[in-house]
């Protein structure tokens, strides 16, 4: 080949070379120093920054392990800092010592990157770490539910002063504080190492040991734990619960998965995000100082999806790493073949030979990183796939516990208006009015639990694709006017504007009449449940001839659902914001699929406190229908289901008229009439009863009469019973009165709850009347013990036993009672009306409590009080009639004497001479 062709043939491969030549990225350097945790947490720590570094080839990272000695630490960054890092990472094992050092790289323009633990100063460009006191409070709550608020626990700890030891230690003690009946029997510090846990477990004494829940601050403490405890043989009725949460054969996964742990707190390392942060500052890009991670529960319940997830992605992080690895290997060898090429730029052949291997290693270098980001996006996808599941599992879990719980309260309050009669029926007299009455009670809400047993099955056959639509030609309009007429008089009642617009005589159209019966049912039975007194409930029909469609709208003026509420509405077992109309959250979804089934549509309008309009849109005539869904004929509208159940339109008590005074009064708040009227009619025979069927009402009302006990329901339309209760316990009015709840709610913790905010008495539905009855009874024999027990005028303070029938607000206005009655006991002046200025209430009101409390009226307890006083007194020799009475506030010696006698059945004289005549010489 001639030379000029060679030169013109080496400039042009030159040139390919150049034009091939990738721009390469700047490269950095990290360094890291570790110090933080136990070997496993600082493995997966490192583990954790080489997966994220995997997606930097430009970066390279200088790792030192100071094993948890904090000055090796110090020495170590040193070290490190003579390589010239472009920004260090920390992970301090204690703040104190490690500060000045990062300190001085900080000011030295080196960006430091703090991991897990803060430093004792701000003077660090990023903190990446979890927080310690919520996963302390997480283990706390967690472990409560476990316990069910009652249990033995054995706490192991970290370092004693290290912050994570603080914070953990104070979030758990948080958490459990609201569960008395959980004990801490001994917290023992296992400094994070599993051999140190073990060595001071061994010496506990055995009774140390008997508890029912061991807590350690990282899992490879609860592991040596476990060990101890199962060669003592002691695990078999205690659980273990840790912190960390690793990945791995020996971590805390796959020991919650092994059924070793009962659960494990995650406590993410903080690595991968310690090197995006890391990147975004070397790259500047935005970035936030403060990262906080978060934290969660793994168990039995999702361990080992976890599990498998974790495994995965370790699985494929070795692949990239192998990836990687092969990668580094090819840009070697591109390197060294690109300075052969230079080397051997004068042989045309060899520089064409080399060329095409430069080549070839580059078409391999773009596949190998395009695996990599493939494999990426992979993780990326499979990561926020599981976030997906987890948020969508938690509120399908939710969802259907708040359906079980609303059905379980459907079922209770029926059972108890249909066992209660029966019980009165087989154990009271049975006069035909009572008969008939509880026979009337019976069969309503028998036909109660039959429609929620029938929208159940409904529901039922919907999900299993069982259910037929079976269509005839009706007239909707007067289909429409016969559900209407047993919610006449609910609307009549209640003084609402109920009516069918519509500009029709009639409307033939195909539909399933016992499905259709229930749709306008369930619309119409929420508009009256969320409609109040002198509202308006209108239905709308109108015929579109030019769509084939009919519309049906019900309009109502009740409270509205918010927008999120609206969107929602049709959804399966979900529940509306209003707290005070819970259902079984079936209605709505079934209508919905009801009105799909022929082919319709459904739709929902409403704004907040303005109202709701549900549109249903029908089509006509019956091309849309299936041969085998229709059946034919023209049925008569009028025996639909509806007839069959209104909830209030005709309560079944007729209350005899008994003027009779009775002894005791007692207060009854409860939003469902039949119940009301139950409870009413069950005590009014040894009680005068009163009723409220709203909390305010029920407060107005115990606040006017003061009743002797009130019976209070948790579920009321405008307030949550809980809520009354308490404001009844607070208030001095009415602190002293014992209360009943009544409740559909059996949980223990709503019963712990319920008792305390003050109730006295916790029944659940359904219940017996006979057991309702006694326990009134009991209630106010042990408030007649307390009046007996100061209605002498002695000093009032509470003996033991009458700490569960006198509350600590009416202690202290007894307190206060008697402090200001022995202040002014020498005053002539003192009276009722002092007494009601000082104390802060009217005189009526003072009255009432001291009566109610102590048995006598205020006036009678003064003068017992200063006659009680005058015998101490008269016992002086030096004493005179004059002087005593005018000590104990008599301004009279003349009355003194008459009301003394009055007392005692002998004059002042006379008892002082038979008290001198008795002392001994």
């Amino acid at each position: 080949m001639p030379f000029r062709e060679r030169f013109f043939f080496l400039i042009i491969f030159f040139l390919f070379l150049a034009a091939c030549k990738k721009k390469e990225e700047p490269t950095y350097t990290i360094a890291f120093s570790q110090c933080t945790g136990d070997d496993a947490w600082r493995r997966d720590m490192l583990r954790g920054m080489q997966r994220e570094l995997a997606f930097y080839p430009n970066v390279s990272l200088e790792f030192r392990d100071a094993l948890g000695n904090s000055q090796k630490q110090i020495d170590q960054i040193k070290a490190l800092l003579k390589s010239n890092p472009d920004l260090l990472i920390v992970s301090p094992n204690e703040a104190e010592p490690i500060t000045p050092i990062i300190e001085e790289v900080y000011q030295k323009g080196i960006p430091v990157v703090v991991v897990d633990r803060k430093t004792a100063s701000s003077f660090y460009t990023a903190y990446v770490g979890g927080n310690n006191y919520e996963v302390g409070k997480t283990a706390g709550q967690y472990i409560s539910a476990a316990l069910k608020g009652e249990g033995r626990v054995l706490e192991i700890t970290g370092l004693p002063k290290s912050s994570p030891t603080v914070e953990r230690h104070r979030g758990f003690i948080d958490a459990i504080n609201k569960f008395p009946g959980i004990k801490i029997i001994k917290t023992l510090p296992g400094d994070w190492e599993k051999k140190v846990a073990k060595a001071r477990l061994q010496t506990l004494d055995e009774s140390l040991l008997a508890v029912d829940l061991v807590f350690a601050h990282n899992d490879v403490m609860t592991l040596g734990a476990y060990e101890i405890f199962k060669e003592k043989g002691l695990t078999a009725n205690t659980k273990f619960v840790g912190i960390d949460g690793l990945a791995g054969p020996l971590g805390g996964i796959q020991l919650v998965n092994d059924q070793i742990l009962d659960a494990t707190m995650l406590y993410p390392t903080g690595g991968e995000e310690a090197i995006r942060t890391a990147m975004q500052i070397l790259q500047k890009k935005p970035f936030n100082k403060e990262n906080i991670l978060n934290t969660a529960v793994i168990d039995s319940s999702n361990a080992r999806m976890i599990k498998m997830q974790t495994d995965k992605i370790l699985t494929q992080q070795e692949d990239i790493e192998r990836q990687q690895k092969r990668n580094e290997e090819q840009i070697k060898l591109y390197k060294n073949q690109r300075i052969f090429l230079y080397v051997m730029s004068g042989m045309l052949v060899c520089s064409v030979v080399l060329g095409a291997l430069a080549l070839y290693s580059l078409v391999e270098k773009k596949k190998i990183n395009k695996k990599l980001k493939a494999k990426n996006r992979e993780i990326i996808q499979q990561r926020n796939k599981i976030e997906e599941m987890a948020e969508a599992a938690q509120a399908a879990t939710e969802s259907k516990f708040r359906f079980f719980t609303n059905i379980s309260h459907e079922f209770r309050t029926p059972l108890t208006l249909i066992l209660g009669p029966i019980e009165g029926l087989l154990h009271g007299k049975a006069d035909h009015l009572m008969v008939k009455q509880n026979l009337k009670l019976i069969q309503k809400n028998a036909q109660r639990l039959l429609w929620l047993v029938n929208q159940l099955l409904d529901f039922r056959k919907l999900e299993s694709g069982n259910i037929q639509v079976k269509a005839t030609e009706n007239d909707l309009i007067a289909f429409i006017r016969n559900i209407m007429q047993p919610f006449e008089q609910l609307a009549k009642k209640g003084n609402i504007d109920f009516k069918l617009a519509t500009g029709l005589a009639n409307l033939p159209v195909w539909f399933d009449a016992n499905m259709m019966d229930k749709v306008f049912f369930n619309l119409l039975s929420n508009a009256f449940k969320f409609t109040s007194d002198h509202g308006r409930i209108h239905i709308i029909i109108d015929k579109d001839s030019a769509q084939n469609r009919v519309f049906v709208k019900v309009k109502d003026s009740g409270i509205g659902m918010s927008e999120p509420d609206a969107a929602r509405a049709f959804d399966i077992f979900f529940q509306g914001a209003n707290a005070a109309h819970k259902g079984t959250g079936l209605g709505l979804s079934l209508s919905k699929e009801f009105i799909q089934l022929h082919h319709g549509d459904i739709f929902v309008t409403s704004e907040p406190n303005k109202g709701a309009t549900f549109t249903i849109q029908l089509l006509l005539g019956s091309d849309h229908f299936k041969e085998e869904e229709k059946v034919g004929g023209l049925v008569a509208a009028g025996e639909q289901f509806s007839k069959n159940f209104i909830e209030e339109a005709n309560p079944v008590w007729e209350m005899p008229a008994n003027t009779e005074p009775k002894k005791h009064s007692v207060l009854v708040i409860e939003d469902h009439p039949d119940l009301r009227n139950f409870l009413t009619f069950t005590l009014q025979t040894g009680y005068q009863v009163s009723a409220a069927a709203e909390g305010q009402l029920g407060l107005e009302e115990a606040y006017e009469n003061i009743p002797n006990l009130i019976i209070c329901d948790l579920t009321l339309p405008d307030t949550d019973g809980l809520e009354v209760v308490a404001a009844l316990k607070a208030d001095l009015r009415t602190s002293h009165i014992p209360v009943i709840i009544l409740t559909a709610r059996t949980g223990l913790e709503q019963q712990v709850e319920g008792m305390q905010v003050g109730a006295d008495l916790y029944l659940t539905k359904p219940f017996s009347p006979q057991v309702l009855k006694e326990s009134v009874r009991s209630l106010l024999v042990n408030r007649q013990l307390v009046k007996e027990r100061f209605g002498g005028g002695e000093a009032l303070h509470l003996p033991p036993s009458a700490g569960a029938t006198i509350s600590k607000l009416d202690k202290k206005f007894l307190d206060d009672f008697k402090r200001i009655i022995d202040t002014k006991l020498a005053d002539p002046d003192l009276s009722v009306d002092y007494l009601s200025r000082e104390i802060g209430l009217s005189r009526v009101q003072l009255y009432r409590k001291v009566k109610a409390l102590i048995g006598c009226n205020v006036n009678d307890y003064i003068q017992t009080v200063r006659l009680n006083k005058s015998c101490t007194l008269l016992q002086q020799p030096q004493a005179s009639i004059a002087d005593v009475a005018f000590q104990v506030g008599f301004s009279s010696a003349t009355y003194f004497s008459t009301a003394f006698k009055g007392k005692f059945g002998l004059s002042p004289t006379d008892y002082k001479n038979q008290h001198l005549r008795t002392e001994p010489v």
